[in-house]
């Protein structure tokens, strides 16, 4: 944050300082930006922490100047003389009821509550999108991979698909469908610095690429285990794929509920699917119409307990590896 002000710069340094925002920058006046080209304060801005006694052209020299060195920049202001750099601005603010048309027609945004705390509750809200977003798409891609692994797995070594057409349909609309919606309709979640550090890079890049691939991984092993335990004590391919179908969606929700937190509507979905499931598996007629065979104890146990044991790895693991990597990375960088 940068106060661009035509006040005197000891009236601008004194204000900026109550709030906080020299932190160790300069003060520089309009008289010192009319020395400077723009090369020169391209150089300088990153040091910057007030602008004084500063023109409407300062003020478009200061977004220019912000621009060039990789900066999004937002501007608020409320007058005429603040339009140019609003409009320049990659993000343009209006502050205020009062402010004037012109500063209204050149900005992106008005604020008509006089508050500017809302800008702050605008960022943290919008990174939280992109952290529900992140979240969503990892429940939806990484879930799918690791159905298309383990039926591709069990179809290796069983010689047929583990699972149906109908019990394949069945996964994706139980986990799919209201589960992954709710998790991306959330509201945001946590402390507003970690949200802060949310956005279009940090969400959608690595960090979804990583959850991608710990979901699909998590999500295929659980379900191979299960139905791989379930044909090694003797049951038939159908029971045997019921084991699957269960331990594949209760790694799918519980991984769902694990990214949602305590968002109600996450918890609902989640657990409406999960009693759905239940009901389906243990339903004769329901249950011989998705081509599934009603569980016993033992059945009920190895695909529970593979789907709890795959939500704790897949909720622990991305957390412990980037630990146990960053001290081997270093290592190798620094022998």
């Amino acid at each position: 944050v940068r106060m661009v002000t035509g006040d005197h710069p000891s009236t601008a340094t004194a204000i900026a300082a109550e709030l906080g925002l020299l932190d160790g920058g300069e003060v520089l006046a309009g008289d010192d930006l009319d020395r400077l080209d723009d090369r020169e304060l391209a150089e300088r801005i990153d040091d910057v922490a007030v602008f004084a006694r500063v023109t409407p052209a300062h003020k478009v020299r200061i977004v220019r100047g912000l621009q060039a060195r990789g900066h999004t920049v937002a501007m608020t202001g409320d007058g005429a003389n603040d339009a140019a750099a609003i409009h320049l601005a990659d993000v343009g603010i209006a502050l205020g009821r009062r402010s004037t048309d012109a500063a209204q027609q050149a900005a992106d945004l008005v604020l008509v509550d006089d508050r500017l705390e809302v800008i702050a509750d605008a960022l943290v809200e919008g990174r939280g999108l992109w952290a529900a977003v992140r979240d969503a798409i990892s429940v939806l891609v990484g879930g799918n991979l690791g159905e298309i692994g383990f039926t591709l797995l069990g179809a290796l070594a069983d010689g047929t698909s583990p699972l149906g057409a109908r019990q394949l349909l069945l996964v994706n609309l139980l986990t799919d469908a209201a589960p992954a919606m709710a998790i991306a309709v959330r509201g945001p979640r946590g402390d507003a610095e970690r949200l802060l550090r949310e956005g279009p890079e940090a969400s959608l890049g690595e960090a979804l690429d990583r959850t991608i691939a710990w979901r699909a991984v998590v999500t295929g092993t659980s379900a191979t285990l299960a139905w791989g335990a379930a044909r090694l004590l003797g049951a038939r391919p159908a029971r045997a794929g019921t084991v699957a179908l269960v331990s594949l969606v209760g790694v799918q929700l519980g991984q769902t509920l694990a990214a949602g937190g305590r968002d109600p509507l996450v918890v609902v979905t989640g657990v409406s699917s999960a009693l759905a499931l239940a009901g389906i598996v243990s339903v004769p007629g329901l249950s011989h119409l998705f081509g599934c065979r009603p569980l016993g104890p033992i059945g009920w146990g190895l695909a529970l307990g593979t789907a709890a044991g795959g939500t704790v790895v897949g909720a622990l693991a991305p957390r412990v590896v980037p630990a146990l990597a960053g001290p081997a990375a270093a290592g190798r960088t620094n022998p």
